[in-house]
């Protein structure tokens, strides 16, 4: 996600990418995508892209107007909740070079979790703008975005949400994108519900094959009839 992100930005502004692993960084600065991705691989071989990768993050944050946050957030079954540990280290180490970049959190984090940090940080600049990306997919999802949603809590983050929205805008090859402005709280919630949804249909069509094979009928068959139905698509 976080290169997809890069690789988009890049096409009309000086993108640094920031990890932690030294042979991604490489490859990335000889051109070279360090993750599957058709749309990656063609754009950053291809492209006039301003992207540059570097293991150094305060350097990288220390000049940025934007951060965009896409560090891991795995979910914690023990504590039953995300793990926002990489989110809050990229949070402390932006503040501490650069108090004026405004943070956008594009990971996946749990409702309500944006408001938190700015109980705990107080005068910060951060956004949350979900992202709805698939697998090997991630930059063609970016170019042809089905929605863009920006979160923001403060009435004087509102312009700096209206300029992050125009960035994916303009990395962007569909036109007349569906954009949303909202709470961040909000802009969490519908991130939280879309992959839900998604989940759930996965799980009915799975229910829907184990009862066709169980009267031995035909899956595929019985799919293509019930999605038909512009309802359920």
């Amino acid at each position: 996600m976080g290169l997809s992100m890069a690789t988009l930005l890049a096409q009309h502004n000086e993108v640094t990418a920031v990890d932690v692993i030294p042979e991604k960084v490489e490859m990335i600065n000889r051109k070279q995508s360090p993750i599957q991705d058709e749309y990656i691989e063609k754009y950053l071989a291809e492209k006039p892209l301003h992207l540059t990768a570097t293991l150094d993050g305060a350097a990288a944050y220390r000049d940025a107007d934007f951060v965009v946050i896409a560090a891991p957030t795995n979910y914690d079954v023990q504590k039953n909740f995300f793990d926002t540990t990489h989110v809050e280290e990229v949070i402390d180490l932006v503040l501490s070079v650069n108090k004026h970049a405004v943070m956008v959190i594009k990971s996946t984090i749990p409702v309500g979790y944006t408001d938190s940090l700015y109980k705990r940080y107080g005068e910060i600049n951060l956004l949350f703008s979900p992202e709805f990306l698939r697998e090997s997919k991630a930059l063609y999802d970016n170019l042809y975005p089905s929605r863009i949603i920006v979160g923001y809590p403060l009435a004087r983050l509102q312009s700096a949400a209206e300029q992050f929205a125009h960035l994916l805008q303009q990395g962007a090859i569909k036109q007349d994108i569906p954009t949303l402005f909202m709470g961040t709280t909000e802009a969490e919630a519908v991130k939280l519900f879309a992959n839900t949804y998604l989940a759930l249909r996965v799980s009915y069509f799975n229910e829907l094959d184990t009862y066709a094979e169980m009267k031995d009928l035909d899956t595929a068959a019985i799919i293509r009839g019930v999605c038909l139905d512009p309802r359920i698509g």
